[in-house]
């Protein structure tokens, strides 16, 4: 009931500005999509080429293209890339503002760690960014500030999400925007791989395997006591008796 309550008071948009949007998120996100656009250079689920795999891997040393331009998609995107998130972590120290990075990691791996290492990481945490003089201090609204300080006097894993959510907004329309404008990602895009189009069999199953010459099928044994060789192949067919 609840929920009803809370639908019939959100706010309602036009159907043509609904399937602009629509429109405009299929066009963007279509040519990443692997079932509409194909994986390149090829499906590693259909062929045996673990390529894409490779490429895509969590650490890699040049990103593929396709990659890099997920990063601008949103944020959320660049957070979730290893990749992309430590080339976001290099520009921020060109600003000198890595530690909101570093803050919101952090706060994650409080998050997602251990049960019995939430009091050591929680205060690590403080110490590092949010205590009077920290070396790394991150800029956080008072309201927040004290929140997260009474919080931290009975520390569990969500307790630094108010502040979290802070420095992650504090991210996002300030650093972000201008990590999308910098000369750093322009040149990531231009010098991002380009997979090349591996060719495509209609029928992965009638591809022939690297060897595939198998070894010629012994017969019983003839009457002179030695096994008989017969060649497979396509001649080896239905032939005249």
């Amino acid at each position: 009931m609840e929920r009803c309550r809370k639908a019939l008071t959100r706010a309602r948009v036009k159907s043509s500005v609904c399937l602009e949007a629509y429109l405009k998120f299929t066009s963007q996100h279509g040519p990443h999509d692997p079932i509409v656009s194909g994986c390149l250079p090829s499906n590693p689920w259909v062929t045996d080429d673990d390529t894409y795999w490779t490429m895509n891997a969590p650490s890699v040393a040049v990103p593929t293209k396709l990659r890099v331009e997920r990063w601008g998609f949103s944020f959320q995107e660049l957070l979730e890339d290893p990749v992309g998130r430590a080339h976001f972590m290099d520009f921020l120290r060109t600003e000198f503002s890595a530690e909101n990075l570093s803050f919101w990691e952090a706060c994650e791996e409080l998050r997602h760690g251990g049960q019995a290492q939430i009091h050591a990481t929680a205060d690590a945490v403080y110490r590092q960014f949010l205590a009077p003089g920290a070396a790394r201090w991150v800029n956080i609204d008072s309201q927040t500030m004290e929140r997260t300080l009474r919080g931290l006097q009975q520390p569990h894993r969500y307790v630094l999400d108010d502040a979290q959510l802070h420095v992650y907004m504090l991210m996002k329309k300030d650093s972000y925007p201008r990590f999308l404008k910098s000369a750093a990602y322009k040149d990531l895009l231009a010098e991002a791989v380009i997979p090349p189009h591996a060719k495509r069999w209609v029928f992965p199953f009638m591809r022939k395997p690297p060897h595939s010459s198998p070894s010629p099928a012994l017969l019983p044994a003839s009457t002179s006591g030695e096994p008989v060789a017969v060649a497979s192949g396509p001649e080896c067919g239905d032939g005249d008796t």
